[in-house]
């Protein structure tokens, strides 16, 4: 019989599958850029290039995020609620304590980072602290919690490092076509070669954004599920999401680059509309309301 459990343990395998298809992907682009430059050390400079920014985001993210969404240190003084909710489910959870944020923003919204569980921050706007009571914020910070304990905010990590360095390969690529780099094949087998990853590289930036956006899209729906057992309170969130999706302007600092980190789209209401829809970094707010009440 299918469990809660069961779905997450389903949507792990998922996203791991997800992260293999993205590294077969970069590697099959660092050898058609060896061979259609006629250069194998390219190859060796893709992967050397590759690991050094992973291992980069992996030591420095947090640091990173907190700066560009502009977070503040919170102290129990000044943010009692805040500071006694995320310490209670932090011990709830098995988790250390997160260094915790505040954003100075009216928009209700949250996020967690970090490279692991000892290495975590969580952050709220001050729109969230005013719009939520304590059970809906315990439920926001159960879900943040969750992202910490089953490792989401590493792979949200790779995931957009992966689809950035994807597209500046793409990018360096076709410069060097209308400059007249690389060599041509006489062949017919190099011939479809060439054609087939020129066709990978003008399109791999889409795929990588898309399996980017599939990632993201899961870990929402694993969070609200695991937030939800953390609080055995599933209303509490399904609460806040409803409060927070009914805000419609957009956050001061909205960025693509940590939109995939916060609890709901930072973009605003606009974003909901039309063909921006399918580049969203987040599940509908009313599906993730609808499981949440189902369980």
């Amino acid at each position: 019989m299918a469990t809660l459990y069961t779905n997450q343990s389903s949507n792990i395998r998922k996203t791991w599958f997800l992260m293999t298809i993205f590294f077969v992907l970069v590697i099959a682009l660092g050898w058609f850029l060896s061979y259609y430059l006629a250069d194998p050390n390219i190859l060796y400079i893709f992967v050397v290039f590759s690991i050094f920014m992973n291992v980069g985001s992996y030591w420095f993210s947090d640091k990173i995020v907190i700066k560009m969404t502009g977070a503040k240190p919170a102290s129990r003084e000044e943010h009692f609620n805040f500071y006694t909710a995320v310490e209670n489910l932090s011990i709830t959870a098995g988790l250390p304590m997160p260094k915790i944020y505040v954003i100075n923003d009216p928009a209700p919204n949250a996020f967690a980072t970090g490279r692991d569980k000892k290495h975590a921050a969580v952050a709220v706007t001050t729109g969230l602290l005013q719009a939520l009571d304590k059970t809906e914020l315990e439920g926001v910070i159960a879900h943040e919690l969750s992202h910490i304990g089953n490792r989401d905010m590493l792979l949200s990590t790779v995931a957009v490092v992966l689809a950035g360095f994807v597209s500046i390969i793409s990018n360096i690529f076709l410069r060097s076509r209308l400059m007249g780099g690389g060599r041509d094949r006489d062949s017919k087998a190099g011939a479809i070669i060439m054609i087939a990853g020129i066709v990978l590289l003008i399109l791999a930036p889409i795929f990588a954004m898309l399996i980017r956006l599939s990632i993201s899209r899961k870990r929402e729906f694993l969070a609200d599920a695991s937030g939800a057992l953390l609080t055995r309170y599933p209303e509490g969130l399904a609460k806040a999401l409803e409060k927070i999706g009914k805000y419609g302007a957009p956050m001061a600092r909205a960025s693509d680059a940590t939109a995939h980190l916060f609890i709901s789209n930072p973009f605003g209401a606009k974003s909901m509309r039309g063909l921006h829809r399918l580049f969203l970094t987040h599940p509908p707010v009313e599906e993730r309301i609808k499981i949440l009440r189902g369980m």
